[in-house]
């Protein structure tokens, strides 16, 4: 049996049109695009701009941004033009089983999980510091923390992390909406993306009258910055590493501020939800990209304006809740928005949790359906129609990362796995081109293959600039990964019967025309 053997273009063209067994088609442009939004500005926005402009970019997280937008731009003209082709859940991975077989879809699906759920969990764990923000820090550090953290105070007392509570909270409330239905997600998200995108245009709007020139010089962070201790004398940033200063710092900072960008392909795991997939998924792709990518520039460039980067590395000021310290440390008189912002940053974590999650249980639905998972992970509700049996497993394994994991971990995970999937997307773009020039495609990425050399270049050069730590662990969930899919996957696949997807038909003419 091949390890590469494909999965025809055909069955999966029919089973996106079974809309009798299937996910529900109930999204539009409108809904895609806000869906993009409602995952694209969150912990990215709040949490990681601060972090990559006080570990690697300084006040350059601005082209940090440009960077990382880049390459996104183009691996997202890639994404649109599968996804308006190929209009079923499963996102890189369903496209990769055309393109590139089997154990190529396998490793992108597992890297997935990288993705979303630890995006999840990642952006769970940044709720609970805004929400513990919110309540004063009435939340004791050892139940919001993970017991891999730990904090010496200004007494000298050592504050050892236990579990994160409120991240578990927020997981399951999301999960029991998911279960719902997807009309009543996209519901929600649309109402808090409203929300969280006045509170940004209002703080670039207020935040730029407080911007010191001084806190933008000098723009890069110099060769030779000392490192950064805390109260212990703790090492906890050094500036020593190529991709800790300077231009190698900006790219440095376009590796940690790309996990802001995860929410564009959050909308392709939606295809089989669209209810005109060849003219939506595009719009809802691209346009949610662009719009994000212009806030995310103007609140960088605020935000390092109002507070010198060096506040955001010192836990006793804005490492954690940056933006909220920003406000009500330098923007004196306008105390009231910093509260309204931590309300309105706590709404959009959680529809981005949500997105993140939707979209771990749509691929885990399709791997489910191709027999390289349990059928377990496929189930539909018998009422609402989610795959109801995926949300709890992942509630499970996402709350387990944000209960005990630290934060900048599972982000940086997050952000590899984001990357590794661009890379194979942009790719299968350009063989597909090769292999089946004559498909039909509703939408077709301009200036092959250019564009998609482009999308795997700057994508893999933003991979070798994660740090080492991050780049050992990926490797070996990528291991455990192969495992897991020659000790089951390989063996239950539904290409073994035939060498083609049970149920699969014929081409038909049309499919092949334009």
């Amino acid at each position: 049996m091949s390890l590469f053997r494909k999965k025809s273009l055909s069955s999966l063209l029919a089973t996106a049109a079974d809309s009798e067994k299937g996910l529900k088609r109930t999204l539009g442009a409108t809904n895609l695009v806000a869906l993009g939004i409602g995952a694209i500005i969150g912990a990215g926005l709040f949490v990681r701009t601060a972090a990559a402009a006080g570990q690697a970019a300084g006040p350059g997280v601005t082209i940090s941004f440009i960077v990382a937008a880049v390459g996104c731009a183009f691996a997202g003209l890639c994404y649109a033009e599968f996804a308006a082709m190929i209009p079923i859940a499963g996102s890189a991975y369903a496209y990769s089983y055309v393109t590139m077989g089997e154990l190529i879809a396998w490793i992108i699906g597992w890297a997935l999980i990288m993705e979303y759920a630890l995006g999840a969990a990642t952006v769970s764990i940044a709720w609970s510091e805004y929400l513990n923000k919110l309540l004063g820090g009435q939340i004791p550090y050892e139940w919001s923390h993970s017991p891999f953290e730990s904090y010496t105070d200004a007494s000298g007392v050592l504050h050892q992390g236990i579990l994160n509570a409120p991240a578990l909270i927020i997981l399951l409330l999301l999960t029991l909406l998911l279960i719902k239905g997807t009309q009543e997600s996209a519901m929600v998200n649309a109402i808090i993306v409203f929300i969280k995108v006045a509170i940004v245009l209002i703080f670039i709007a207020v935040g730029w009258q407080f911007i010191n020139p001084a806190n933008h010089t000098p723009y890069l962070i110099p060769e030779g910055t000392p490192a950064f201790t805390d109260q212990a004398g703790k090492v906890i940033a050094d500036y020593s590493g190529v991709f800790k200063h300077g231009w190698g710092g900006v790219l440095g900072g376009a590796a940690i501020v790309f996990f802001a960008f995860i929410g564009f392909d959050a909308v392709s795991t939606a295809a089989q939800e669209a209810k005109n997939p060849a003219r939506d998924m595009p719009i809802g792709i691209l346009g949610s990209l662009a719009v994000c990518t212009i806030l995310y520039i103007l609140f960088g460039h605020v935000l390092t304006g109002v507070a010198p980067w060096t506040d955001f590395v010192d836990p006793v000021k804005g490492r954690e809740a940056s933006v909220a310290y920003a406000i009500s440390e330098y923007m004196h008189g306008y105390e009231w928005l910093s509260t309204a912002v931590t309300v309105a940053i706590l709404a959009g974590f959680s529809s981005v949790i949500l997105v993140m999650l939707m979209g771990q249980s749509r691929i885990f639905y399709t791997m489910s359906n191709d027999g390289l998972i349990p059928k377990a992970f496929g189930d539909l509700h018998p009422k609402f129609k989610t795959p109801y049996k995926a949300n709890w497993i992942l509630f499970v394994f996402v709350g387990l990362f944000a209960a005990f994991v630290p934060g900048h971990v599972a982000g940086d995970l997050t952000s590899f796995g984001t990357l590794f999937a661009f890379v194979l997307v942009s790719a299968g773009v350009w063989l597909m081109r090769r292999s089946d020039p004559a498909t039909k495609r509703p939408f077709r990425t301009p200036w092959v293959p250019f564009v998609p050399i482009m999308g795997v270049l700057i994508c893999s050069a933003m991979i070798f600039a994660l740090d080492a730590q991050t780049l050992k662990v990926a490797m070996l969930w990528m291991v455990l990964g192969l495992v897991v899919y020659f000790l089951y996957g390989k063996k239950y696949s539904k290409l073994n019967a035939t060498g083609h997807t049970p149920g699969e038909i014929l081409p038909k003419k049309s499919d092949f025309e334009g």
